[in-house]
């Protein structure tokens, strides 16, 4: 490999590692939590790639470094960038657009030109980088405008895109104002990857309908005669390291303080998510507070642990929807709750993958009920922490993952009543029915993890 060029390349908004700031004054990294940085860590070892992303901190130059065997290529964010490209069009522009609007999104000229500048940054970054002939792969809605940016740089490269979030039906992303801008971004990859099967069917009927080229079983046809591939690649976890942590003596020990310091319930419920109003926290929390008012769960037999991970909080929605949940839980817990027993147990903080890990084996009953979500990987953690095959997952029919995991309890997230009833029928379903539907989850999970993931997606961006 020519010095300083590399044969893959990964570009993403962040790159995969966190700074530690140690107690003597210095600064190293360590890689950041996630299955992405697993799955392609291999490969880019193999082919000597290289990952370019924005490292954390605003206003702040670095040079590439290697971190663990991997070149890290720092994109620079201003202030102004961080306010304007990513709190700005990418998080309340884009975001709730494509979360069927769960939110108003918000459509500001200034963000969408921080938009184009930042992306085009990017773009011209990975110009730099590519060895020629290299692989390409971008990821997620802040960086949709790269590909065509890239390709009109590099035109030798072979790009790969993947969207991790919903890609919105025709009727919600005509609001956007630079819709067709958006769409051309997107076909200057040769392989477009969305979530579910619809989002690729929804995004080639708008290139047909709004950019005009001809489409056929998700297939782009171009003028200049290259095509471009839409299909879905569900995403998926690291299953087996989960189920090796959920196995080991530590988590298990912890598992079991859990349950103890909760007052040792018959029925543990857990939700772990994003404060993030596109989760569906505060119906969920609402639905369980009736079930304990109305006496069809009681406060001595069942609790509900909610981690609420702290998300955008410079961001408006973000801060009203924590003051809205805070007032639910200790409406509830004053209500309903005893002395020594609070029906809901509330934990706005981020906790590393061991403490996860322990969580989801304390828990009876895994409650993920997002409005929108493109796929949702904490279901998919509880399922695969689950070796004894027992436990209960209550899933959202709108989160992705409700199309690979039908054994779940689904539910509507939208109707109360439904989801009182489907965590009720969790709650008090038999331990045979129950082991029955967590078997076969866990087999889809554990046969369709990260790597399977990843590599059907090089595969078929290699073949194009």
């Amino acid at each position: 490999m020519a010095a300083g060029l590399a044969s893959f390349v990964v570009i993403a908004n962040r790159l995969p590692v966190d700074r530690v700031f140690n107690p003597d004054g210095s600064t190293t990294w360590r890689t950041s939590p996630g299955g992405l940085v697993s799955a392609l860590e291999p490969v880019m070892r193999r082919k000597g790639g290289a990952w370019i992303g924005w490292h954390g901190a605003p206003d702040e130059r670095l040079r590439p470094f290697e971190h663990d065997g991997i070149r890290l290529v720092p994109v620079r964010l201003s202030t102004q960038d961080v306010i304007d490209y990513y709190e700005g069009f990418s998080n309340a522009t884009l975001w709730p657009l494509y979360h069927d609007v769960v939110a108003p999104p918000q459509f500001h000229r200034e963000w969408w030109d921080a938009y184009v500048s930042v992306n085009q940054r990017f773009a011209k970054a990975a110009a730099r980088v590519a060895k020629r002939g290299a692989t390409v792969w971008v990821q997620d809605y802040q960086l949709q405008l790269v590909p065509a940016m890239l390709r009109e740089l590099r035109p030798d490269l072979q790009i790969g895109f993947f969207l991790h979030i919903p890609f919105p039906p025709t009727e919600l992303f005509q609001q956007l104002p630079w819709r067709r801008q958006i769409l051309e971004g997107l076909i200057g990859a040769d392989l477009v990857g969305f979530q579910l099967p619809g989002a690729a069917q929804n995004f080639t009927r708008l290139v047909r309908d709004r950019v005009g080229h001809k489409t056929q079983r998700g297939t782009v046809s171009l003028p200049d005669g290259r095509t471009v591939v839409a299909r879905a690649f569900p995403i998926s976890i690291d299953a087996k390291s989960f189920e090796e942590l959920a196995r080991s003596t530590e988590v298990e020990t912890r598992a079991a303080e859990i349950r103890s310091s909760l007052g040792s319930p018959k029925t543990v419920l857990l939700g772990i998510d994003r404060l993030d109003y596109t989760k569906g926290l505060y119906r969920r929390l609402r639905a369980f507070g009736e079930l304990i008012r109305e006496g069809s769960l009681s406060v001595e037999d069942a609790v509900f642990v909610q981690v609420a991970t702290p998300s955008r909080e410079r961001v408006d929605q973000y801060r009203l929807l924590r003051e809205d949940v805070d007032r639910l839980v200790g409406g509830i817990n004053a209500d309903v709750g005893r002395i020594g027993s609070q029906p809901i147990t509330y934990l706005h903080a981020s906790y590393p993958r061991e403490e996860m890990a322990a969580l989801y084996r304390a828990a009876d009953v895994m409650v993920v009920t997002p409005l929108r979500d493109g796929m949702n990987l904490v279901a998919k953690e509880y399922v695969a922490c689950r070796y004894d095959d027992r436990g209960a997952l209550v899933l959202s029919e709108f989160a992705g993952a409700a199309a690979e995991l039908k054994q779940a309890y689904q539910v509507n997230p939208y109707d109360i009543n439904g989801m009182k009833a489907t965590i009720l029928e969790a709650v008090r379903a038999p331990e045979r029915e129950s082991s029955r539907r967590m078997r076969s989850m866990r087999r889809t999970v554990l046969d369709h993890d990260i790597d399977a993931w990843a590599q059907s997606f090089i595969s078929a961006l290699s073949q194009r």
